[in-house]
């Protein structure tokens, strides 16, 4: 194994990404001097290529079991990059089965069984994605965590046609997780109060989302989804006075790329586990998401805007 050589494994998915990147910046850091290797899969890699943290990224890491030959590519793959530490920052029963495939002279920092530099607290689950990956990192040695430098996290968006103050509003969510969705109907209702334009962003799937609330105020809502990277929705966020949203990854992208953030949550997932975190951020919770009020989100908005 060669000291010089780190592999970082961060698969999945957009908003646990994002939530890597102060991880990121503390692992570039503690090994300035090394070749850092970011094991992911080709929704982020394009992102990431963007960021200082890594020399390289692998985009095939998370084959299916089913595929054999494609998860031998990844073993031998592995092996023969004799990396000599590895932050397995994925901490999933996937990841830490990679540990076999790196090879034990390999240090470990993770939960797999025999790793060298184990997450060992039991409450690990019960703590903020943040706050249990730093102590993760600092179990394993490292005790410096500069503020994660984002400034690569833009694009040219010229094209966009976007006014010079403008709202966002991120409608979607996981289509697996419908409860996660604060009804479209409220979003429109909040757009047509507004007194700045709106853009909505989100992937392709969601343009009847920006349909229904660019029919709430024709003339005044900027449809954008499909039409960004990631790295664009970043710069758009970066532009925008506020963004309100769902908890799904383009909120959590929103809220590191500095843009005041109203996150709105249900009873399908606990911001004290996972909020975003950002510069300006606040969260809106309720037990039954589709009885938000429009109301509600007003008031917490306008506490936001003023902080």
């Amino acid at each position: 194994m060669t000291a010089g050589r780190i592999l970082v494994i961060k698969l999945a998915a957009l908003g646990d990404v994002v939530q890597a990147f102060g991880p990121f910046a503390a692992i570039r850091a503690h090994h300035p001097g090394a070749e850092v290797t970011l094991l992911t899969t080709p929704p982020y890699a394009g992102l990431l290529r963007r960021s200082p943290w890594f020399d390289r990224i692998w985009e095939d890491g998370r084959p299916a079991w089913t595929d054999l030959p494609a998860v031998w590519r990844l073993a031998r793959r592995l092996r023969a990059a004799r990396f000599g530490r590895v932050y397995d920052l994925q901490t999933s029963s996937r990841s830490s089965r990679y540990r076999l495939m790196v090879g034990g002279g390999a240090e470990w920092s993770g939960i797999a069984p025999g790793a060298s530099l184990p997450h060992a607290n039991p409450a690990r689950d019960l703590m903020h994605t943040a706050e249990r990956q730093r102590e993760q990192l600092e179990m394993a040695g490292i005790a410096d965590f500069p503020a994660p430098a984002l400034d690569w996290l833009d694009d040219d968006i010229s094209s966009l046609g976007l006014p010079a103050r403008f709202a966002l509003l991120i409608p979607g969510a996981s289509p697996g997780r419908p409860g996660k969705r604060w009804p479209v109907e409220r979003f429109a209702a909040l757009a047509a109060g507004l007194d700045l334009p709106v853009a909505v962003i989100g992937g392709p799937a969601e343009a009847p989302l920006a349909a229904a609330i660019a029919a709430a105020r024709p003339g005044a809502v900027i449809d954008l989804t499909g039409r960004t990277s990631l790295a664009g929705l970043g710069a758009v966020a970066r532009r925008a006075a506020f963004a309100i949203g769902n908890d799904t990854g383009p909120t959590h992208l929103a809220a590191a790329a500095g843009c005041p953030t109203l996150a709105l949550f249900g009873p399908e997932s606990d911001p004290a586990l996972c909020a975003p975190r950002g510069r300006v951020v606040a969260v809106l919770r309720h037990p039954r998401l589709a009885a938000l009020e429009v109301a509600e989100v007003r008031t917490a908005l306008a506490a936001l805007v003023a902080a």
